[in-house]
């Protein structure tokens, strides 16, 4: 067993590790707390080809695999957690959704390559206000008009929803069947009874855009139904669990980034006439979280490889969002509380950090839901 990154895995960690320092770093501050989500710097991204990188290359993808990404994530997400789940979503989110459809291979390049490309952004819209880790509570629905369907219904906690030009929309063709009834359909920007509702305003990834989205009689064609009836949900189910594995490469990469900066404070700042790594303490700590760290990292590999090889990976991402997301939310406070005052205040990076780990502990399904996946599968046909 190999635990050493290949030259190519290392040649994509560095190409988007020197964006996120170069780019992303200099008005990260900024863009938090004035909410502002720059869609220059993420098409910057997407040129790179980071949006692409674990879809073919006919769809306008890089041909490369799940673990190239993870490790794209995690490098941008040390920097700008925002920017992180923004690129996640759009990849595993709204890029799954469509390539784990049973769409023909001509409406998923439709649907995929401006997307892959960069030229425009996608979103996905599964939660409603009675449906959040309850999936099977969806009420939005989609009655079948000759060539059309038309969409009633709200979607909320939509990120991108704002700023995409193509949702993948989950709803009920057959709202009696109810989750069994699920269908799932594209929905682009400027349709019709198509509108964005509540931007809203966040605890922490403040730069991402999180918004309502409402359907009011909202038609649209038949042929961007991308799952049928009934075919809906397992796609919804299958492609969160390849989103589960993108929030657990933001949530080790915030936590990668608080460690990082924490270490090189504990370098330079002096108390008592010596640095502070000397005090035993600190060092110890920095020695546990550098170990949670990297236990945290080897699980969220396995499950990017387990997908790769076509290997079950529900339980595995499960596993990784919760250790990744509960490593950053444990290593960013105690970062913060090393720092001391420094640590509160919004230059040192810190406090963002912090702030922006609490959701990867509840989006992409909360992790009381992940231990419910693993405990599930550790107890089926006992």
């Amino acid at each position: 067993m190999n635990f050493e990154l290949s030259d190519d895995y290392k040649a994509i960690q560095e190409t988007a590790r020197n964006f996120a320092e170069k780019e992303l770093l200099p008005g990260v501050i900024d863009r938090d707390e004035k909410s502002e989500f720059s869609t220059d710097l993420f098409k910057k991204m997407c040129r790179l080809g980071f949006i692409g990188l674990p879809y073919p290359e006919e769809f306008g993808g890089q041909g490369r695999d799940y673990l190239s990404y993870a490790l794209a994530v995690e490098e941008i997400s040390k920097v700008d957690g925002s920017m992180g789940i923004c690129f996640s979503v759009d990849t595993s989110l709204y890029g799954g959704s469509i390539i784990n459809s049973m769409a023909s291979d001509e409406v998923k390049k439709k649907f995929l390559y401006k997307v892959l490309t960069g030229e425009a952004i996608g979103s996905f819209g599964l939660t409603e206000p009675n449906a959040g880790s309850d999936a099977g509570g969806i009420q939005t629905t989609a009655r079948k008009e000759g060539d059309y369907y038309v969409l009633n219904g709200s979607k909320c906690f939509n990120t991108n929803g704002p700023v995409a030009s193509f949702t993948a929309v989950y709803a009920l063709t057959e709202p009696e069947l109810k989750s069994k009834g699920l269908s799932c359909f594209v929905v682009e920007k400027g349709t019709p009874g198509f509108t964005v509702g509540k931007i809203e305003n966040k605890m922490g990834i403040r730069a991402a855009q999180v918004s309502e989205l409402h359907f009011n009689e909202c038609k649209i064609p038949a042929e961007n139904r991308i799952a049928v009836t009934g075919k809906g949900f397992p796609l919804a189910l299958k492609t969160l669990d390849g989103g589960r594995i993108g929030v657990a490469a933001q949530g080790l990469g915030i936590a990668k980034g608080a460690f990082n900066i924490a270490k090189e404070y504990l370098k330079v700042r002096e108390q008592f006439g010596k640095p502070l790594f000397k005090n035993q303490y600190l060092a110890f700590k920095m020695a546990e979280l550098d170990t949670e760290i990297e236990a945290a990292q080897y699980i969220l590999y396995k499950a990017a490889m387990d997908k790769d090889n076509h290997r079950p990976y529900s339980v595995p991402a499960a596993k990784a969002k919760m250790i990744c997301t509960d490593c950053a939310m444990h290593v960013t406070t105690e970062c913060v509380q090393m720092l001391g005052g420094n640590g509160y205040m919004r230059e040192y990076h810190l406090e963002r950090m912090m702030r922006d780990s609490k959701i990867t502990q509840i989006y992409e399904g909360t992790n009381e839901i992940q231990k419910l996946v693993i405990s599930s599968a550790m107890f089926r046909n006992k």
